[in-house]
Parts: C-alpha cells; structure tokens; sequence
C-alpha cells in the first residue's frame, strides 16, 4: 500500500513502525481493537482505535518515559515524531483513537480535510458502500453511496455511482449530480446516494439525497440534521430536491450510511476539535452496526488551504 502511494522505502519504514506500534499499544493498553489503513493520495493513513480504560492525562502519555505498564514508555511519542499528522482523542472510560498519516511531500491542495471509514460487513469481502469528494472551484463535493443489500452485486452499485459522480463535471447542483446517477445505476441493482457540496464562498452546504444516507453538520454547541427522500437510485424515486443550510469556519460535514446507528457528538467532550478521521474513528468504534456495510464520512475546512 505504502509504494502504491508513492512513498519512498524510508517513509514506508516509518508506515510499517508506525503500524505496529499502534498494535502494540491496543494489546497492552486497550484490551484490544482495531488498525485501519488507507492509502492517500500523497501517503498512508493509520487509525487505531480501542474500547479500553481511556487516558486521564493525555499530554503524560505523550511523553516519553511515562508508562503504566512497566515499558520505557516511547511508543506514543515516537509515533508523533515519525507521523506526517498526528492527533489522538482519549477520555477515562471511552477508550482512544489516534491518527497518524505519513506523506510524501506532494500536495493536493483540498480545500476539505477528510477523515473517513468504508468497509464491508462481517463476512464480506467487498463493499456494498463507496464514496468520493472533488473539488470545484471554492467548492468540495462529496458522493456517499450504499448498494442494496451486500456484496459483489451492492459493491457494482455503490462503485457505479462513485464512477459517474467522478466522471461528469460541471454541475449546477446536486440534484443535477443525483439526477444523473440514477439513469447509470438502472442497470445495477440500486442504491442509497447522498450528495453535498459545501460552497465556502456562499457560506452553505446544498445537499441532495435518496435513501438512507445521512447528513449533519456539527458546530460547537449545534447540530443540524439534513433530509433525504425515500427511494432507491436507479429504480423507484418520488423526489429529488436540494437543500441549503448555513455553513461557518469551524464546521463540520458528517455523512454516514445505516451501516452507523444513531450517535450523539456531545457523549464525546472535546471531540469536535479533533482530527477529522479521528472523528470517523470514534463514531465507526461505537456505532457500527456490523450487520452492515458501514461508511462514515467527516470533513472541515484545510485551515492551510
């Protein structure tokens, strides 16, 4: 993975250190949990996350030499060092999450940072969901798919739809972007499709969705749900229609499949100023139903764009 993504044999060293030492800290720290890794467009992403007992004083456990196991005490630390981006997220009884991304050098210059989580559910090899962002201007957009059902047949779906998102340019909205997956998705067997586009020069998100994928976007001290119609893209939709909601420096786009059951930000004190995959991170650990396919998808402004 960390050749596909153009890194280097030392920068992969790094991914691979990085990678274990996670490991290592979920076995001794967490009780357990779970190493995810993507490849970015300029580099590697690793996610670990636990259920354990949390940390007290986060800041401590950065610091090399502390341990609560008999260790020397340098794994968190060392992982800070060698990551590209690094942010982490513990509380007493929640468990942690961290992130840590190690990059080429090579910028894409996304105006949206991304934190995201698709994968199959237990016992599938591939995934019925699937999702893709562009940039257009001062605007980002963002396609979340969910094929009907599960497997091969749900993966062809959810792919189409990302497929013909990615391949036409130039809408005007989002229902112009919903409007034309649904003729591609009628010789698949379906899906859920939610579009947004965050115009950072309006001030708003415009989204379009049919299905159950959901939208929200999270401010401090806010919370704003947003509407999709019932239907299944490529087959049976009574409506399409966009809607506008207000969007400020500081927020956040969360979107999800029903893979994700009902969460609530504020059980999470300090969550919304973390990273955004460490976001993904938290919500996937708790929430996922693992039934089903789940995507889960968070975004805010690059603060360096």
């Amino acid at each position: 993975m960390a050749a596909n993504a153009g890194l280097s044999e030392e920068e992969a060293n790094r991914v691979s250190i990085i990678a274990s030492e996670a490991a290592t800290n979920l076995v001794k720290h967490g009780s357990g949990g779970e190493v995810l890794l993507r490849e970015l467009h300029s580099g590697m992403e690793v996610i670990a996350i636990d259920k354990g007992k949390g940390m007290a004083d986060v800041s401590k456990c950065l610091s090399d030499g502390y341990s609560t196991v008999g260790t020397a005490g340098t794994g968190l630390g060392a992982i800070r060092r060698m990551s590209s981006v690094f942010d982490i997220y513990s509380r007493p009884g929640l468990g942690t999450a961290l992130v840590s991304r190690i990059q080429n050098g090579a910028s894409d210059r996304k105006i949206m940072d991304v934190g995201v989580i698709c994968r199959p559910k237990i016992g599938e090899q591939l995934c019925g969901d699937a999702w893709a962002t562009k940039q257009m201007g001062e605007s980002f957009w963002v396609v979340a798919a969910d094929g009907l059902g599960h497997g091969p047949e749900a993966h062809e779906a959810a792919l189409e739809a990302v497929r013909i998102f990615r391949e036409t340019s130039g809408y005007k909205s989002t229902t112009d972007a919903i409007e034309a997956m649904h003729g591609a998705l009628r010789k698949t067997r379906g899906a859920a499709v939610a579009v947004a586009q965050i115009d950072r020069l309006a001030g708003q998100v415009r989204f379009a969705g049919v299905g159950n994928i959901a939208g929200t976007i999270l401010a401090v001290g806010s919370w704003k749900s947003m509407m999709s119609h019932n239907g299944i893209l490529g087959h049976e939709i009574r409506r399409i229609q966009e809607f506008s909601h207000p969007w400020t420096p500081g927020s956040k786009l969360v979107m999800n499949s029903d893979g994700l059951s009902t969460w609530n930000v504020d059980r999470y004190p300090g969550l919304l100023s973390r990273h955004p995959a460490v976001i993904a991170g938290v919500l996937y650990r708790d929430h996922w139903r693992q039934r089903d396919d789940v995507t889960v998808f968070v975004a805010q402004e690059n603060q360096g764009a």
